[in-house]
């Protein structure tokens, strides 16, 4: 009984850490393709690849609960326009304008942050102390990141445009996390992520076709962006949700969501090993404040 219950917390973290792997290469195709597609084109590439690749795999669940789908679509357009439509494109719209590290420690450190701060405020949430020490530590590293270590620049709130973007989409996932939680339970998981997935691109739609008609020469077509786009599509959408979703069966939520912390990680190896970017010791600092700090938030601490 024990040996199998090992087998699951082994395999719970090997998908966890695939999931957040495949998510972690998100910001490096942002930052990489940026000068080949413009954003918008990007994002509804991403979510109609997506679509089709997931149609297949979960089409009769949702067939099958079509009736659920109908009366919770007020939450579920809400849910794929901040989750699907605004996150990720912000992601895209801060690729042209800073570097994959940089979006890789605020996006995903920041997000957290607001949703803690929006479930207080709207889903009555109690903080414990440990939570609040945590937060207050990520954002020292964040303010730290952003600041590029300048008290000038803190004062005068000089931020780059693309770190403004990648906190505007930080604020629209946690209002996606916030809005997820109601997600109604007779929808199977498939069936949630398919739709959302579509209506996620069916939004994005009229802003690509105006673009489009409006920009010659959006799109730079090369086997590089088409396999970037595949990537995103099946990678850091299909099978990374999916790896996800597994991972919390065997897990449970409140352990997986800690592998989270592991996307910076990555995404800064991945960035200097790709993009050759350089590494600071600002990134070194606060992306050691921010992983210090959601440890301690997620982490429960007990006294004798």
């Amino acid at each position: 009984m024990q040996s199998k219950t090992n087998n699951h917390i082994v395999q719970g973290v090997l998908l966890a850490i695939t999931a957040t792997l495949l998510w972690s290469g998100n910001f490096i195709i942002a930052r990489k393709v940026s000068s080949a597609i413009s954003p918008i084109s990007l994002a509804f590439y991403r979510w109609a690849c997506a679509s089709v690749v997931l149609f297949p795999f979960a089409y009769k669940y949702l067939i099958a609960e079509l009736t659920h789908v109908k009366a919770n679509w007020k939450i579920l357009s809400l849910i794929a326009l901040t989750g699907i439509a605004l996150f990720n494109t912000f992601v895209y719209i801060a690729g042209h304008n800073t570097t994959a590290i940089n979006m890789a420690l605020i996006g995903t450190t920041s997000s957290p942050i607001f949703a803690t701060v929006m479930a207080v405020l709207f889903l009555k949430e109690r903080l414990g102390f440990y939570r609040i020490i945590g937060m207050i530590i990520c954002i020292v590293g964040i303010v730290l990141l952003i600041s590029k270590g300048s008290w000038d620049t803190l004062l005068s709130f000089k931020f780059s445009s693309g770190d403004t973007w990648i906190l505007a989409g930080a604020f629209a996932f946690a209002v996606y996390n916030i809005l997820v939680r109601k997600k109604p339970t007779h929808i199977s998981a498939l069936s949630f992520l398919l739709i959302i997935f579509i209506m996620g691109a069916l939004m994005l739609f009229p802003f690509f076709i105006l673009e489009q008609t409006m920009v010659k020469n959006t799109v730079q077509w090369s086997s590089s962006l088409i396999g970037s786009i595949l990537y995103l599509g099946i990678g850091t959408s299909v099978l990374a949700f999916w790896c996800w979703n597994l991972a919390i069966s065997k897990l449970g939520a409140g352990r997986t969501v800690l592998f989270g912390n592991l996307i910076p990680i990555f995404s800064t190896l991945e960035a200097i090993l790709i993009l050759g970017e350089t590494i600071t010791p600002i990134h070194l600092y606060s992306g050691i404040l921010v992983i210090a700090g959601l440890i301690i938030a997620n982490f429960t601490f007990k006294t004798k």
